[in-house]
């Protein structure tokens, strides 16, 4: 259930009425959450609003697509690939983990066209009911043209490595249709945030290492810059949401956030990965379950996200157990 739209504040009350003696009631104290006063909506938006006029890029005239891969260089940091730190890895040759870090960019790029175009449709969600002129709609507008151009930016990206596209399994891609069909509001940003925080963890790493492709790290600096914005507007509105929904849609969403950790900690990587540079692709999964190094690169993706989370009130109960048992929580 979606609060009703707001004028100018976030934490605005309907306005008061005098009583049957002329004296207006006391005002409503502001909304407060976990974290504090409620940041004003339109405030934020104007902010977000202005950072995108300044740090906005278009990846089809910012990145050179036509220069040619670096021999012998990564492409994504090999600290963060899947099989690292396993005994197949110790058995790999230089060469085939370089080729593992092609595959798994390119499983990860995917998994973001395929997030991106969720996040879209749940923004579009959003908006439908609130005033167009607003400046939170507006920044929504302006959040989904980003989205555009990331999935343009990524796809393009696995072309030009030489990689497959690895999309999801079939039951993600339906479980994520129904989730775009009937989640509501404080579910969808939760979800939102899933996505966006864990992936940013690891593009923060990404950029900066000098091992990595150039052309991966300029991909990973315009998503990094530009998703901070995504992920303070998907933070603030989930604050909202949770401190004015009623009690049914905290349980829901609860539940619907640690059932998307769940799905999304198996998704993360496409098991064909494996199989495409020669492994034995049983083995592997295997050998990444039973990978220390890899639970815990992957609860430290989630790590600020699940305490801020755990903050809002949306890690109790079955819901937090769904998030261990996803590996994401410790």
């Amino acid at each position: 259930m979606t609060p009703a739209p707001t004028g100018t504040t976030d934490a605005a009350e309907p306005a008061a009425t005098a009583d049957a003696t002329g004296t207006p009631p006391a005002p409503r104290p502001p909304v407060r959450d976990a974290l504090g006063l409620l940041k004003d909506r339109e405030k934020t938006a104007e902010r977000l609003l202005e950072s995108s006029a300044r740090h906005s890029f278009d990846p089809d005239t910012e990145l050179d697509w036509d220069a040619p891969l670096e021999e012998g260089k990564w492409f994504w940091p090999p600290e963060l690939l899947s099989l690292y730190g396993t005994p197949l890895w110790r058995k790999m040759p230089e060469e085939q983990r370089i080729e593992l870090s092609r595959h798994e960019a390119a499983s990860l790029a995917s998994l973001g066209i395929w997030f991106e175009v969720i996040l879209m449709q749940l923004l579009v969600r959003h908006i439908y009911d609130k005033p167009m002129t607003s400046a939170h709609v507006r920044y929504a507008l302006t959040e989904i043209a980003d989205e555009c151009r990331h999935s343009k930016m990524f796809a393009r990206m696995i072309h030009t490595s030489g990689a497959p596209t690895y999309p999801v399994s079939g039951l993600h891609h339906n479980l994520a249709r129904i989730l775009k069909t009937v989640s509501t509001t404080p579910g969808s940003f939760a979800c939102t945030l899933l996505g966006e925080e864990i992936l940013d963890h690891m593009q923060r790493l990404t950029f900066p290492d000098e091992r990595v492709q150039p052309l991966v790290r300029g991909v990973t600096r315009i998503h990094v810059v530009e998703e901070a914005r995504h992920v303070r507007y998907a933070r603030e509105e989930l604050r909202r949401q949770m401190a004015d929904c009623p009690r049914w849609e905290r349980g829901l969403t609860r539940l619907s956030a640690g059932e998307a950790a769940r799905v999304f900690s198996v998704a993360f990587v496409n098991p064909a990965v494996y199989t495409n540079v020669g492994l034995d692709r049983r083995e592997a999964v295997a050998q990444v379950k039973a990978s220390g190094h890899r639970r815990e690169v992957m609860q430290a993706g989630a790590k600020r996200l699940t305490d801020f989370l755990d903050d809002i009130g949306l890690m109790r109960g079955a819901g937090r157990r769904l998030w261990r048992s996803s590996g994401l929580l410790a």
